[in-house]
């Protein structure tokens, strides 16, 4: 495990998301009737699961804006959900100002152009192996999943990892 996400990871009081491409595999489907639909991945969700136990709040960031997520992040839990906003900075910055929480405690995982700018500024700002090549570069880590296929599993456990909070997150379930 690379030492430096490590060290970014343990100062994580939130974590945040993207949609399309993150927590899906980045295709949009749409029905004859115009209503869409989206798969997400149940490893995902558990991991998410598992952060908020562990005390690290969540949120949701997309520049789309769908009932579907609405549904999902009700299911989960999340309680920041942010739909329809490209610009995912300025998003970061009030909810920051809400929580009290500066981008040192963030971590971030994203997939395309509009999420650089966050991937850029937080304390952990990582991108799903599919990504495009321009943000990989820029990300600080890269998960070995793609998106929407346990990425973001992938990196809750990094964070819990980071915190010391694995173990006792997964025996939770023995």
């Amino acid at each position: 495990m690379n030492t430096d996400l490590l060290q970014r990871g343990q100062q994580i009081k939130l974590a945040v998301f993207d949609v399309d491409g993150v927590l899906t595999d980045g295709r949009l489907y749409f029905l004859e009737d115009g209503s869409e639909f989206k798969t997400f991945n149940t490893l995902d969700g558990q991991g998410i699961k598992m952060l908020m136990a562990a005390g690290v709040q969540t949120a949701i960031i997309s520049g789309r804006k769908t009932p579907v997520v609405e549904r999902r992040a009700k299911n989960l839990g999340i309680p920041h959900l942010y739909q329809g906003r490209e610009d995912k900075l300025v998003v970061l910055d009030e909810l920051l100002a809400q929580l009290n929480l500066s981008y040192e405690q963030v971590a971030y995982l994203g997939d395309d152009l509009p999420d650089l700018p966050v991937i850029r500024r937080v304390g952990l700002g990582m991108a799903v192996a599919n990504a495009t090549s321009f943000v990989r570069e820029n990300a600080h880590g890269i998960t070995v999943a793609r998106g929407g296929e346990g990425a973001a599993r992938e990196f809750c456990e990094l964070i819990l990892r980071a915190q010391g909070r694995l173990d006792a997150a997964n025996a939770a379930y023995l």
